[in-house]
């Protein structure tokens, strides 16, 4: 169907806004502030100083004259995590820990994995 030009835009659009719908079902379920950020340009500014760095869709890393030298998608990833702690009153430093990972929030306190699996299987059916 997104072959089709006419309705590709349309269908695409929904897709991600049912992917955001579940996203900000789960983080109500499990106790998770999600916020929608617009990422326009964040791959173009640098999450170290906030220069604008132009650079074509083929280059992948970002280098900018004040020595930052990330992965474009890393550097992304930085200024929309800024963007959205930004809009919630937080300001993380453990977003420069290149060791920090997100592993730890699939993990509920006080449960076992076995109980979680379980609800999850309760939640959905088709799990």
């Amino acid at each position: 169907m997104v072959k089709n030009h006419c309705i590709s835009k349309s269908i695409n659009d929904a897709g991600w806004y049912k992917f955001r719908i579940w996203m900000e079902y789960f983080g109500t379920k499990f106790g998770k502030i999600t916020v929608a950020v617009n990422p326009a340009y964040t791959s173009q500014n640098c999450s170290n100083c906030g220069e604008t760095v132009k650079k074509s869709l083929s280059t992948r890393t970002h280098i900018c004259q004040c020595g930052c030298l990330l992965d474009r998608d890393h550097n992304a990833a930085i200024n929309i995590l800024e963007r959205a702690l930004s809009t919630v009153g937080h300001t993380g430093t453990w977003i420069l820990n290149p060791n920090a990972r997100g592993d730890l929030v699939s993990t509920v306190l006080g449960e076992n994995q076995v109980q979680q699996a379980e609800s999850l299987n309760q939640e959905s059916p088709r799990l």
